[in-house]
């Protein structure tokens, strides 16, 4: 298997790496840069749970090959948080129960992130839509929503609307 040189810019740094050319780059986010919180699920890109971002997007890092994010952002659950402080998205998800299990979460929240960085205030329907690429099983989707809204602040918005 040939390999290739790649610099990707994961959560604000630059790394370089040599990679296999079949290397997703969800196994190289997990192996070779020991960054676990992106979860592998179903290997198949129906599940969620490896979501990252990638230059602000959200994608299923077990279906895009490592070299595709040569000189490309990407975000992990790690680089959220600013130190000791969660992203407000963190912080909501843990105040409303919406951390269960936990396998879900990393990428329930970066799709969460990119959401609101779309549209800062969607509605109910909105953010269902929003993460219905991402499969919970704890949950039943009502704590998630209620944090997703609360940093949105669009529960009177649609309190308005009913």
């Amino acid at each position: 298997m040939s390999r290739h040189n790649v610099v990707i810019r994961i959560n604000g740094k630059a790394c370089s790496l040599e990679v296999r050319s079949d290397q997703s780059l969800l196994d190289v986010i997990r192996n070779e840069l020991d960054l676990t919180g992106t979860k592998k699920g179903c290997d198949r890109g129906d599940c969620g749970a490896c979501t990252v971002l990638l230059d602000g997007v959200p994608v299923n890092a077990c279906l895009l090959l490592a070299v595709q994010a040569d000189g490309h952002e990407v975000l992990t659950i790690e680089g959220l948080a600013r130190g000791e402080v969660l992203d407000p998205l963190q912080a909501a998800f843990i105040e409303h129960g919406a951390v269960q299990c936990g396998f879900c979460t990393p990428g329930m929240i970066l799709t969460s992130k990119a959401l609101l960085n779309g549209n800062p205030h969607p509605g109910r329907e909105e953010i269902q839509r929003g993460i219905s690429g991402n499969l919970c099983r704890c949950t039943g989707y009502v704590q998630i929503i209620d944090a997703i809204q609360a940093v949105s602040g669009a529960k009177g918005k649609d309190a308005l609307e009913s």
